[in-house]
């Protein structure tokens, strides 16, 4: 009998006896610390997760053919998964090669992953596009999947704003043969005809 009263003259006090057969306490009292202790942890592990996850980096499945060979080799028979840094992007400073991932400007309910061929201020010569030449417009890049003609990238859609960056990926995660680091390279076919550097 749990948290039983006895009276010992004037003074009460209040005790918890042992079960006669186990010998240990009742888990009532342990099991309501263990939830608090639960509850007040959860709500401070899952505001720090999404913090983490929405600010620092993240990791994503790659599907489709648009990115091959870098991503996605073996084609529909495996994806590969990648990592997502969101911090890198966080001033919208990429690099021309760089592989990110972004907004899709038909479909904003969509991410896609293509690789930066120009920035800002280049002149580019397009595969595709209704234009032969294009000037990236100030605060916008240009990108393209690996695997031209299967790409769904800036020669169909034109230049990207940078607002719509999300994340530059890093490194392949998954499948384990194939854990590396994702190399920022530009094919020397695709370099800008005139680049603001210059």
């Amino acid at each position: 009998m749990p948290g039983s009263e006895r009276t010992f003259g004037m003074e009460t006090s209040t005790f918890l006896f042992m079960d006669e057969v186990t010998g240990m306490a009742p888990a009532q009292g342990w099991a309501r610390r263990y939830f608090k202790a639960f509850c007040k942890g959860f709500f401070v592990a899952v505001p720090v997760a999404v913090t983490f996850l929405d600010r620092v980096a993240c990791v994503a499945r790659v599907e489709g053919a648009s990115m091959q060979p870098s991503l996605n080799p073996g084609g529909s028979q495996s994806s590969d998964v990648v990592l997502l840094n969101h911090w890198k992007v966080r001033n919208f400073e990429v690099q021309r090669g760089d592989i990110v991932s972004l907004v899709s400007p038909k479909n904003p309910g969509q991410k896609i992953i293509k690789r930066v061929i120009a920035l800002e201020g280049d002149i580019i010569k397009t595969m595709g596009h209704k234009n032969r030449y294009v000037k990236v417009p100030r605060g916008h890049i240009w990108v393209e999947g690996d695997h031209h003609g299967h790409s769904f990238d800036s020669n169909s859609f034109g230049p990207v704003s940078l607002g719509l960056l999300h994340a530059h990926a890093t490194h392949i995660l998954w499948p384990p043969g194939r854990w590396q680091r994702l190399q920022s390279v530009l094919p020397p076919e695709r370099l800008p005809v005139q680049s603001e550097d210059q």
